[in-house]
């Protein structure tokens, strides 16, 4: 029987660098040999380390609620994507004026029947509060899910000036909330906490 021929060490390790020599480089992602040791190529590109941020999109329904439209205007709606709020206008037949530090009830023409377990409340609108000082008296409103009345929006005038309110002008937003419903449990102390009674302003001015 043939002996094979016997290879050493240097013989092993030059056959081995042989062969990878030959090996062809089909793409960046061929190993490629560093010492005695095989090494992958960076290939993380640049667009994968400082990927562009994305909206993240609910799948969440919209809350089916039920209106009667009186007002003889387009029905309020979200005037942008993510817009929480939508816009209520003013159901006047003329032109009415808001006196200056004085508050009126204005209308809407808008009858709602919300679901069980959400609210709609009427905030003001930004631009109305920095521009004319119109806010809204008593905000948030609430409009409870068992009202089925004329939805009407209490404006107050903070400015110096008189404000005049035109139909269908946009007069404050409502926004749909959901709630908790709770069950009192009566005790005859509350729980120590570090704040205690502390309150208004307890923590100081800054």
């Amino acid at each position: 029987m043939a002996k094979q021929p016997k290879l050493n060490l240097d013989d092993d390790v030059k056959l081995a660098s042989d062969a990878v020599q030959m090996e062809p480089d089909h793409s960046a992602n061929t190993a490629k040999m560093d010492g005695n040791f095989i090494s992958k190529p960076n290939t993380v590109k640049e667009s994968d380390q400082n990927p562009k941020p994305e909206i993240v999109k609910s799948n969440t329904r919209n809350l089916k609620v039920l209106v009667v439209n009186k007002s003889g205007m387009v029905l309020p709606r979200y005037e942008t994507v993510n817009s929480a709020g939508l816009d209520l206008r003013a159901n006047l037949e003329s032109a009415t004026v808001l006196p200056a530090h004085g508050r009126m009830l204005v209308m809407t023409g808008l009858f709602i029947a919300i679901p069980e377990g959400f609210e709609a409340q009427v905030r003001p609108r930004s631009g109305l509060a920095l521009k004319n000082g119109i806010t809204v008296l008593n905000t948030p409103g609430t409009i409870d899910a068992d009202y089925r009345g004329e939805i009407g929006v209490i404006l107050m005038n903070h400015s110096n000036e008189n404000y005049v309110i035109k139909p269908g002008d946009k007069i404050a937003q409502l926004v749909f909330h959901k709630y908790e419903r709770i069950d009192w449990q009566e005790v005859y102390e509350l729980p120590a906490t570090e704040r205690g009674e502390g309150g208004f302003g307890h923590t100081g001015k800054q």
